[in-house]
């Protein structure tokens, strides 16, 4: 006997809501996990874990060297900046801010930053710290060679082959959702830390209500260039399994360039606004970014 629509409905649900999830090992979880398929954007199918909420943008075939170049930064890229050289004095105006803020928990010592551009937060913190840095990008690492930074080309991969470590503050500025295996960073991170150390970072929040009401529209939903997306409770297991604590989570106000809020304008309304990079910056909280300061567990 053939089966009615509303039968043929109702097994046919089952493995359409298969098709939309899949197992996969979250970085955060440490397990093979439920990933929900969430949507898809620029290519690239968008999944959440089933247990702490971190997305993942599947983009296998994206290769960061080839996209993190001088173009990267002066506008070639639509993710990208506008003009990231240009906005110097804006960008170090708001790194000047971050290092106080770093100061808070830590006065002093060795600092690395992991992917530190064209040097210009590594600038601020030589004031107080002795500082060094990684940077994929060749163009930009040179250039903080230039001024005279110790700055090595290269990946996450480099921390501890410098022989500068270990580190007292290690900081990963808009970097983490970037990498490859945030997990082996962390780990990686945790070896270079000296006792006492402190690792800052800062992040999208996928929890935030921007996130969750824009969907793919968020301004941090542009994979591949983002390939993970962290709430406050996947990445406090992230840094759990690394042997790490939060001591410090906040949403803070940022001095941004006038000139990189048009671009991401003309980029997610469609219309080109291109305003001459300068001086000016506005302070911007949307509230849909984490700042984090972490600790080893064994440590107050």
């Amino acid at each position: 006997m053939a089966k009615s629509s509303a039968a043929l409905d109702e097994t046919a649900r089952p493995r359409a809501n298969a098709a939309h999830e899949r197992v996969l090992g979250c970085p955060a979880c440490g397990m093979r996990t439920t990933q929900r398929f969430l949507y898809a954007k620029n290519g690239c199918d968008v999944l959440e874990c089933s247990r702490c909420g971190l997305a993942r943008a599947q983009a296998a075939a994206f290769d960061p060297a080839a996209y993190y170049t001088r173009g990267y930064f002066s506008g070639d890229e639509p993710d990208g900046y506008a003009d990231y050289r240009g906005a110097e004095p804006v960008l170090r105006r708001e790194f000047a801010r971050t290092v106080d803020f770093i100061r808070r928990y830590r006065r002093s010592g060795n600092l690395l930053e992991v992917g530190c551009a064209y040097g210009f937060f590594l600038q601020e913190a030589k004031r107080h710290f002795v500082v060094s840095g990684i940077e994929l990008s060749d163009d930009a690492a040179a250039y903080c060679r230039q001024r005279g930074l110790a700055v090595e080309t290269g990946t996450a991969d480099a921390l501890g082959q410098s022989g500068r470590g270990p580190f007292d503050v290690i900081v990963m500025l808009d970097v983490i959702e970037h990498l490859p295996d945030p997990h082996a960073t962390m780990d990686r991170v945790v070896r270079a830390l000296a006792p006492g150390g402190i690792v800052v970072l800062t992040t999208g929040d996928f929890r935030s209500l921007a996130a969750r009401a824009l969907k793919s529209g968020w301004r941090l939903m542009t994979p591949p260039q983002h390939l993970w997306f962290f709430t406050p409770p996947s990445l406090e297991r992230l840094a759990w399994r690394a042997g790490l604590k939060i001591v410090s989570l906040d949403h803070p106000w940022k001095i941004v360039p006038l000139s990189l809020i048009a671009y991401h304008l003309g980029r997610m309304t469609g219309v080109r606004l291109t305003l001459p990079a300068g001086r000016i910056g506005l302070p911007i909280n949307l509230f849909d970014a984490m700042r984090v300061v972490l600790r080893r567990f064994n440590e107050p």
